[in-house]
């Protein structure tokens, strides 16, 4: 199968400064990809970069066969791929259901709107806490509805490729649990979706594979199954299992 998202030696630049080393990866369509590492590895720059909020980079990414170099982020929204950033980045003083209309302000151009109202019962399906506060300052949310909110704001977009950033940053575990559940529902309606995740755990149990970041580089690849079970992975990524593989190794 063709990949849906290709990226060859790709090279980031904050300044003179190069965040990403000449990465190279793929996701088909209907996977999905765990990106894993500590933090400063490249793995949001990454995000950045096909995302289009990042322009400063080399190499290759090609989406569903067409490059992304020049693109801006609206190009890059309505090409199908959207992001849910890092930090949620909502915006406090709208409301629950204006701040998903953002999530569509492509389509709405277009006026897609009766397909637009589509996604919208699609969202709250997935997430039926947002229905209920709707008219809600946004701000006002928990943090793990709030998430919700801005994974539902760029679903709105109607992607067939979904970028989440580190989703599961400062939530309680039974959030996370629910967060990588609706993923996989997603995934089972044919989305693709690419997850950077500091929670190496759950992020690999989701995933079909997943990619090691260090230091701007690539440095393992496989399937999640794998990686899971791969003791250096365990050793660095896998906080738990440190004392279960210190101890195998006496």
């Amino acid at each position: 199968m063709e990949s849906m998202l290709r990226i060859r030696n790709l090279k980031c630049f904050y300044g003179r400064i190069m965040a990403v080393k000449g990465i190279s990866l793929s996701v088909k369509q209907g996977e999905i990809i765990a990106l894993i590492g500590a933090n400063g590895a490249g793995k949001s720059t990454l995000m950045e970069a096909v995302s289009g909020i990042l322009r400063s980079w080399t190499g290759e990414i090609v989406f569903e066969g067409k490059s992304l170099k020049g693109m801006d982020p609206p190009a890059v929204v309505r090409s199908g791929i959207s992001l849910v950033p890092e930090g949620r980045l909502i915006f406090p003083p709208l409301s629950v259901y204006d701040n998903l209309r953002l999530g569509a302000y492509t389509r709405l151009r277009q006026r897609a709107k009766e397909e637009v109202e589509q996604s919208m019962e699609m969202v709250t399906s997935l997430f039926p806490i947002l229905e209920e506060r709707f008219t809600q300052p946004a701000g006002t949310l928990s943090g793990g509805e709030q998430q919700m909110l801005a994974i539902g704001r760029s679903l709105m977009a109607k992607p067939r490729l979904l970028l989440l950033d580190e989703p599961s940053m400062g939530l309680a575990p039974l959030i996370v649990e629910k967060i990588m559940e609706v993923l996989e529902t997603l995934r089972r309606q044919g989305l693709t979706i690419v997850l950077v995740e500091q929670n190496a755990r759950a992020a690999l149990e989701a995933a079909d594979r997943g990619y090691v970041f260090e230091t701007g580089t690539v440095v393992l690849e496989g399937k999640a199954d794998d990686l899971l079970s791969d003791q250096n992975v365990k050793r660095a990524y896998l906080g738990k299992d440190y004392e279960e593989f210190d101890d195998e190794q006496r």
